[in-house]
């Protein structure tokens, strides 16, 4: 005599796997297209933060390039200053004995502040494109935040997106789909700035 009843548990197993797979199949289908498709948006989005990363990068660069310049400009200035100051002081020394100084100290003097200027103008249009593009580089940062803080949510997005497939959970999928949505919008407004 059995000990219990004698059932087909092989058959109803696969029956139950079959009707899971029918149940499930579209449902995956699903989960793995939306995954994909926010994958490929992250991915978009990462090519978009390196690139703004690397343009600041380069505007930043020239920036202190333009500073190094403007400094060396300021430096032939003082160079200037001072020719203009020894030509004054010889003049000086001359008047100090009693005599008229020869006309090519004050010469001297005038054509060093004429090229004093000619120098300050040229630091100051370097210092101006300096500032330039370090506002550029800054500005491009700013979007490179927005597009590394996109990449993140659609990393989250598509991390939910595996949760939903490995437990077949709707609403960790809905989550997953919401977030990639929020991703999206942060992405579309990033690239509108």
């Amino acid at each position: 005599m059995p000990e219990g009843p004698e059932i087909e548990t092989e058959k109803l197993h696969e029956e139950i796997e079959e009707e899971f797979e029918r149940e499930g199949s579209p449902f995956l289908k699903r989960i793995a297209l939306s995954t994909a498709l926010i994958a490929a948006l992250a991915a978009v989005a990462a090519l978009q933060a390196g690139a703004t990363a690397n343009e600041a990068l380069m505007r930043k660069t020239e920036a202190t390039r333009l500073q190094a310049e403007a400094s060396d400009q300021w430096a032939y200035y003082q160079a200037k200053g001072v020719k203009i100051s020894v030509a004054e002081a010889a003049g000086t020394s001359w008047l100090a004995i009693g005599r008229e100084p020869p006309p090519e100290y004050a010469e001297r003097q005038k054509r060093y502040a004429t090229e004093q200027a000619e120098i300050e103008k040229k630091a100051r249009e370097k210092e101006k494109e300096r500032d330039e593009k370090s506002e550029e580089a800054d500005h491009l940062l700013h979007r490179h935040h927005g597009f590394a803080q996109t990449v993140a949510l659609f990393q989250v997005s598509i991390a939910l997106g595996a949760v939903a497939a490995l437990t077949r959970n709707r609403p960790v999928w809905i989550g997953s789909l919401l977030l990639g949505t929020a991703a999206i919008l942060l992405f579309a407004m990033t690239l509108i700035r």
